[in-house]
């Protein structure tokens, strides 16, 4: 007879990891929406002309090359706070490494798993469930190696640094990818769940009750 309650998704955080998870998410919708902007509004070719263009209006003469530096100088100061938005989820991720080793032994990632493991095969959303923990693995892998190359870039002047700059700059910008497919099917999930059998499960996040 199959176990019907829903025993596994109805686990809530300790309050240490609800607040983790939304400063995450604050600094990662931060992050893609300077990525957004800087590939759109802000965009260094696209701007050059404007820039032109508007030398122009008020009577003064400007280069194609002058025009292209002052059109990358915003590009240039976007891409700076990107950076320091990086350096917060840098923190957030040493934030979650340490929280794994201090929070109750019954709520680490290693004990959901195992709990889960342990339980007769026909319980309610086990494999869903135990599906579920491991993409949260694959993600936190992901924002590792997202955060270590974003460091290699951000200090890219370091002497040291300078020959993984490129191969930073690849697996950084691979990177991003994986993390935006997560975040999309991630919330894409929660909507479905809170829409579903799982209502309560946002609320469960902020106030630790469902």
């Amino acid at each position: 007879m199959s176990t019907t309650a829903p025993v596994l998704f109805n686990q809530t955080k300790p309050a240490l990891i609800r607040i983790w998870h939304w400063l995450a998410f604050l600094f990662f919708a931060a992050s893609v929406t300077t990525v957004i902007l800087n590939a759109t509004l802000f965009k260094t070719k696209k701007n050059i002309e404007m820039v032109q263009v508007k030398v122009k209006e008020k009577g003064g003469n400007i280069t194609l090359d002058q025009a292209k530096n002052v059109a990358h100088e915003y590009s240039d100061k976007l891409w700076n706070v990107h950076k320091f938005i990086g350096f917060g989820l840098v923190f957030l991720m040493v934030w979650r490494i340490i929280a794994e080793f201090i929070i109750a032994r019954d709520k680490k990632w290693a004990s959901r798993i195992k709990v889960a493991n342990s339980l007769p095969d026909d319980t309610y959303d086990k494999s869903h469930y135990i599906m579920v923990q491991y993409s949260y693995l694959i993600f936190y892998v992901l924002f590792f190696i997202m955060a270590s190359t974003g460091l290699v870039l951000a200090f890219e002047d370091v002497e040291a640094l300078k020959s993984i700059h490129k191969l930073a700059k690849d697996i950084h910008n691979l990177t991003q990818w994986g993390l935006y497919g997560f975040m999309t099917f991630h919330i894409a999930g929660v909507l479905l769940a809170e829409l579903g059998e799982q209502n309560g499960i946002v609320s469960a996040m902020i106030n630790g009750k469902k």
